[in-house]
């Protein structure tokens, strides 16, 4: 491939011929060929929304000429059309503050501009990344800024498909409410349950973490934007920090408003630590969501058993028939994967200093990555598993027909120590408490049946006392 010679202020640089990016994002792709991995696609959007809407706060107060700023705008909307998406390249792992990050996007938008303007790409002879693209900003305020835009954007995705599990759980819920079972603590026999009581509870906890993620969106919201370099709004005008978040607002449709101290908007990253968080803790719950599944679905024949999970493939190259829960085996790997990129979050967090917190890009990395496979996995567990979950009501009912836990039933009407021996008896015949009450003529089968009734036996209340 031919190369252009392109300069900047360390000297000179081959970069590909057909390139729109130039000197500095070739430096960053010779420096850090670390993951081979590309910027995500909501980081690299929410900074060009920056740069569309620094062009026209710049041209709006003066500052910047209106033909070069119409051709940046031009630019940044024909790459979030989607044009130009192979131009931003650099490694999320690159050097401190995301600086060679923004100058790809500045490089990619100044090039483009000169290009509608009638130049040619590496020229900059009208419209330069630094000068123009990159008026009134630093990286160390347009980054911060993109990583918010980015991850109120992957959150409120991330929240439509938890709500959409929350959903498919009530369902199964109401569907499944009928059924009996036996519940179980300490993996031990315990007291009666419904089997829609499981999943009506699975789903309230996933509700409750939506509104855990929620709770962080006030601190993405409020910008930093317009701080330059430490947070001082040293080269952009008032008005350019107000123009510039009001059409932010606009491009994103977002309740932005400028931080109280752009100071502090620069140094901090609280509002990612407490996102970041937020998604670990729904990823922990959706971790015992994904084993109790594994164990009521263990068997077919030597496990629980109680429920099914609809096959998706194959699930031994040995065993001819085996089916595996695979939608909760990726499920927990997922998961562990977020717990993980939540402790990257957590020190990269910690360890700023002063004015800026260079370790920005690792925490940008970790909080639209988690995100993104996490909401992908929660779409296909729900589409694929939850919604086609059935219950075996036979091994249900058989099951709490042997269980111990019964005999708890029975104490208010018989007494602990009656009903005691009734367990002890189970245990050493083997016979079902069921079996047990019967023959010892401690109830009739018509009040055993009424004992059991599923909704009595499983709401508060004291069950056999008149």
């Amino acid at each position: 491939m031919a190369n252009r010679i392109e300069k900047d202020t360390m000297g000179t640089v081959e970069v590909p011929e057909g390139a729109y990016y130039g000197a500095q994002t070739q430096r960053a792709i010779n420096n850090f060929p670390i993951s081979g991995l590309k910027p995500h696609r909501a980081l690299v959007r929410a900074t060009i929304r920056i740069k569309k809407c620094a062009a026209q706060a710049n041209m709006t107060t003066g500052r910047l000429d209106r033909e070069l700023g119409e051709a940046i705008v031009k630019a940044a909307d024909e790459a979030l059309s989607g044009a130009l998406t192979d131009q931003f390249v650099v490694d999320p792992f690159q050097a401190g503050a995301g600086t060679s990050h923004n100058m790809n996007v500045n490089e990619v938008l100044a090039n483009r501009a000169n290009e509608i303007l009638g130049g040619k790409l590496g020229e900059y002879g009208r419209v330069n990344a630094n000068d123009h693209v990159n008026m009134a900003q630093s990286t160390n305020d347009v980054f911060p800024t993109a990583m918010r835009l980015a991850a109120l954007e992957l959150a409120q995705e991330l929240d439509g498909e938890l709500r959409h599990l929350s959903e498919a759980l009530s369902r199964k819920g109401m569907e499944f409410d009928h059924i009996l079972k036996s519940g179980r603590t300490h993996l031990q026999d315990a007291v009666p349950i419904r089997l829609g009581q499981e999943f009506s509870a699975w789903g309230i906890a996933v509700e409750n973490n939506r509104a855990g993620i929620e709770r962080a969106f006030p601190g993405l919201r409020e910008l930093g934007i317009g701080g330059t370099a430490v947070g001082t709004g040293l080269n952009a005008e008032e008005a350019f920090i107000d123009l510039i978040v009001e059409g932010l607002a606009r491009e994103t449709g977002e309740e932005l408003t400028r931080g109280e101290s752009l100071v502090e908007r620069m140094q901090n990253m609280d509002p990612f630590v407490a996102l970041s968080s937020s998604v670990k803790g729904a990823a922990v719950n959706v971790i015992k969501l994904a084993n109790d599944l594994r164990l009521l679905s263990s068997g077919p024949r030597t496990g629980l058993a109680e429920i099914n999970l609809p096959a998706m493939q194959p699930g031994s190259s040995i065993m001819p028939g085996k089916v595996n829960p695979v939608l909760p085996e990726v499920t927990n790997m997922v998961c562990f994967q977020v717990m993980g990129c939540d402790l990257t979050v957590s020190l990269a967090a910690q360890a700023g200093q002063l004015e800026l917190n260079v370790m920005m890009p690792v925490i940008a990395f970790n909080t639209l990555f988690s995100m993104e496979i996490f909401k992908n996995c929660l779409r296909q567990l729900t589409t694929l598993c939850i919604t086609g979950i059935s219950a075996n009501e036979e091994r249900c009912r058989s099951y709490l027909d042997q269980s111990v836990g019964l005999a708890t039933v029975l104490a208010p009407s018989i007494g602990y120590a009656a009903a005691a021996e009734v367990a002890k008896e189970s245990a050493k015949t083997g016979n079902s408490i069921r079996q047990v009450i019967l023959e010892r003529g401690i109830l009739t089968e018509e009040e055993l049946e009424e004992v059991l009734s599923p909704y009595p036996l499983t709401t508060p209340g004291v069950h056999g006392k008149e």
